[in-house]
């Protein structure tokens, strides 16, 4: 496969996530048609197949036989460890990209292994890899154990150890031990390792001797640009009737759920609202701090300025602050009507004092995709949290909710507001064009990849979703919000779709 491989490792193409498009998975295709035609090789049994590597030849040797029962062994060396111990020991920092899948309904390697079983599987690592700990390895054999088990076939799950970094081991002690795997589940001869001796790999076939194509390969290769046709993305619909649009929301919302949010806590925490702190200055009627917990160790602010009387229900204005802003960019976003209405600035996970070192960004967008959520997914289920949160403080009407962001957070707010169904105004400056854009090599920057979301849908559509509540536009759209533009025209609805270059502009109905 001549495709890029470590796009988000080395290229910062987080995109990627947002397409659902993995490397890994063109290798698993190329496998099961590689197994398709040897299995109309007169010379093959097509009964007797196994399959091994070692890195991602051995991540592969778990994803083939769990997608191809024609696998009848396999054995993987120094190609997977549990999530918990790569996360924790950064290892995954060294990764490519095809090491783990898109893992949209939040498996481990050892579900992976659940779907060999009961074939044959051996395990192989050595024991100072630099890319799993051997640790990390024996808790995947230790999950695994059970299941074989449970089939009354426990002897045909093996762990194979040796010194050595990420090799066949230190002298090549592992090739030996595969070898007399092999030849007992495919041929029925039981020979020792010891007996099968260590294996030379001195020699080495030449370019030469390898090479496919003589005269260099097709003209219409599409090998090289893999990842740019692999994943079937979305279109923006053609939306010209009500019906039309209610049919793609659901369409939309569905596969969020399933396939973009799926990581959202099944049963939320309690909110445990606190107000920590308040004050008579900077606002008519003084500002308070609140706090609550959006999800199991993640205890999130929001800063309530109240220039109306909490005395009956009064509309809101949510403001999303972004990472790294300036101290009063928020502020100076909400000029000119933060007098006419309550106003609340709320900071998500890894802004404000949950923030974390722009060099970790790389690691935390990585580690998150790894375990089925994204920076992005993560900060949308904070802000529908917050709102949560919101409607259960006394003054604030819970129907006449805004929201407004710009910059990175004007790709959450749409997301939050279609999921939340209840906001009566959105407001953005300066969205970004799309999620399908490549971010910064070193992974730093906007984190706006949400996994498989380019496959039923992007930002400017889930801001027309919007439809028909008020839409308002501050500053230049990119020219993919023309399709939201439209959306409104076409409707019947062009005056709820507002474009002004500052917010005093525009004013609260």
């Amino acid at each position: 496969m001549k495709g890029e491989h470590p796009g988000t490792l080395s290229q910062g193409w987080y995109q990627w996530y947002s397409r659902g498009y993995n490397p890994g998975g063109v290798e698993i295709w190329n496998g099961i048609r590689g197994i398709d035609l040897l299995c109309q090789l007169p010379e093959v049994d097509k009964d007797q197949i196994g399959v091994t590597g070692i890195s991602g030849g051995g991540s592969q040797s778990w994803y083939l036989p769990a997608a191809d029962t024609r696998i009848k062994a396999a054995a993987a060396v120094a190609g997977a460890g549990s999530l918990e111990g790569q996360i924790s020991q950064r290892t995954i920092d060294e990764h490519c990209d095809c090491m783990m899948p898109i893992n949209t309904y939040l498996i481990d390697f050892s579900d992976i292994g659940a779907l060999i079983a009961p074939r044959s599987f051996m395990i192989a690592q050595p024991s100072r890899d630099g890319y799993y700990s051997i640790e990390a390895v024996h808790a995947l054999y230790d999950k695994l154990k059970p299941v074989y088990s449970y089939y009354g076939k426990s002897q045909n799950l093996i762990m194979a150890n040796a010194p050595g970094g990420h090799s066949y081991g230190a002298n090549e002690e592992l090739r030996p031990s595969i070898l007399s795997f092999f030849m007992k589940e495919l041929m029925g001869k039981d020979i020792s390792p010891d007996d099968v001796g260590l294996i030379d790999i001195s020699k080495e076939l030449s370019n030469e001797e390898l090479i496919a194509y003589v005269n260099g390969p097709p003209a219409d290769d599409r090998t090289v640009t893999i990842q740019d046709s692999f994943v079937k993305l979305a279109h923006p619909p053609e939306i010209k009737s009500i019906n039309q649009l209610d049919i793609y929301r659901k369409q939309v919302v569905d596969f969020l759920r399933k396939r973009t949010f799926h990581a959202f806590p099944k049963e939320p925490v309690p909110l445990d609202i606190r107000l920590d702190f308040r004050t008579n200055n900077f606002s008519k009627y003084g500002r308070q701090t609140y706090s609550f917990v959006s999800e199991d160790g993640w205890r999130l602010k929001f800063y309530l300025q109240r220039s109306q009387s909490p005395d009956k229900l009064q509309p809101l204005l949510l403001v999303l602050k972004n990472p790294d802003e300036e101290s009063w960019a928020s502020a100076s976003l909400t000029s000119g009507v933060r007098d006419k209405m309550n106003v609340a600035f709320f900071e998500a996970r890894g802004i404000g004092e949950t923030g974390w070192a722009t060099s970790l960004q790389s690691h935390i967008r990585r580690s998150s995709a790894w375990t089925g959520r994204t920076v992005a997914s993560m900060r949308v289920y904070d802000v529908l949290r917050c709102l949560q949160a919101l409607r259960k403080i006394p003054g604030i009407d819970p129907n006449n909710i805004h929201i407004i962001a710009q910059g990175e957070m004007s790709a959450i707010a749409p997301y939050a507001s279609l999921l939340d169904g209840n906001i009566k105004v959105l407001m953005i400056k300066n969205p970004p064009a799309t999620q399908d854009v490549a971010s910064s090599p070193n992974g730093r920057g906007e984190a706006i990849e949400m996994l498989n979301c380019l496959r039923i849908t992007d930002l400017a559509q889930v801001t027309g979703l919007m439809f028909p509540n008020e839409l308002v536009a501050i500053g230049d759209l990119p020219n993919t919000y023309k399709w939201t533009e439209d959306l409104y025209r076409d409707l019947h609805k062009p005056e709820a779709f507002k474009k002004v270059q500052k917010l005093s502009a525009w004013f609260p109905k």
